[in-house]
């Protein structure tokens, strides 16, 4: 595996790529299929979307904690096997011949047969550390962006700096149909 820079981390998941994200608590360790993921902006934010309907939820929660691990094409039959089991009873890093290996920031195993780890901690963990600005719009997932940082921020939201971009017009079934714009004489008037 080869070292690449955080700050390019965001190279290796555009334009979103099925990836792998795994989780641990104590000796017990999970890998799971996530099909959603977004670069939140050029530092290296990155987020992806699960919930308690995923057995790596409350492990996530629990360690703020998660490996982002980039698979290659010829991995694909593990992809989809890891995506349609449960670790609740499964142990997919065995089941599936995926070698754990020891992350050098948290806790959480790398995938070494994956072509990228990122490390990762949850937003709350960032924003311990003095990250303040995040950077949403409603083009991304048609809305969805903005009311899961909304809710990833709800109990701390004095404390971030929330930029967005608007404009953007969907028609009834998601489809991208434009953006509204309009010439003004005063670039600071909005209508």
């Amino acid at each position: 595996m080869k070292e690449f820079p955080i700050e390019k981390a965001f190279m290796l998941i555009e334009p979103g790529p099925v990836v792998f994200v795994t989780t641990a608590v104590g000796r017990r360790k999970n890998i799971m299929t996530i099909s959603w993921t977004m670069v939140m902006d050029f530092t290296p934010k990155l987020a992806f979307v699960t919930g308690s309907w995923n057995h790596s939820y409350q492990a996530l929660l629990q360690t703020k904690e998660c490996v982002i691990a980039i698979p290659s094409a010829d991995m694909s039959e593990a992809v989809v096997g890891i995506g349609t089991c449960s670790g609740a009873d499964t142990d997919k890093f065995r089941k599936f011949g995926l070698t754990p290996a020891k992350a050098k920031a948290i806790k959480v195993p790398l995938v070494a047969e994956c072509i990228a780890n990122i490390e990762c901690r949850v937003i709350d963990h960032a924003l311990d550390l003095g990250v303040n600005f995040l950077d949403t719009a409603d083009m991304y997932g048609c809305g969805d962006n903005e009311r899961l940082v909304g809710q990833a921020i709800r109990r701390r939201r004095d404390e971030v700096v929330l930029a967005t971009k608007f404009g953007n017009v969907r028609d009834e079934q998601g489809n991208f149909l434009g953006v509204i714009w309009r010439k003004t004489r005063r670039p600071s008037t909005l209508n």
